[in-house]
């Protein structure tokens, strides 16, 4: 079985010792992407909305690149700052899944890189 780095400019680059995302045959493994502008770098502007949007933004670039999208998607792992944030984190994440939602685990933790609100990583099946 193969393993390929897979790498796009859609996405913030990676700020360590990681990359974007692994595929070993037909699974793909995320890196957790946060709410990065993947242009300036910088977190994006406003609150618990806007930053799943981009994180899923980022997601489904990195997808891309891969030659997915959100339907091959079939584990997410999601890290909320806030738990209070829930409702309104799982109103943007449910739009990107419109072919239904894969299995997911969602945990509040004490904190996350640049002290951003979420980040969501992702394991996909492509054909």
């Amino acid at each position: 079985m193969t393993k390929s780095i897979i790498a796009t400019e859609h996405a913030p680059a990676a700020i360590g010792p990681y990359v974007q995302a692994t595929r070993v045959g037909n699974m793909l493994f995320t890196s957790g992407q946060i709410p990065l502008d993947p242009v300036s770098m910088d977190i994006v502007a406003g609150g618990i909305t806007e930053q799943t949007q981009q994180v899923m933004d980022n997601l489904l670039a990195v997808l891309k690149a891969a030659g997915g999208d959100a339907s091959h998607i079939v584990k997410t792992t999601c890290y909320l700052k806030d738990m209070n944030d829930f409702v309104a984190f799982n109103a943007v994440y449910a739009s990107y899944f419109t072919q239904g939602a894969p299995s997911r685990s969602c945990v509040e933790v004490a904190r996350l890189p640049k002290d951003v609100l979420v980040e969501v990583e992702v394991i996909a099946y492509l054909d």
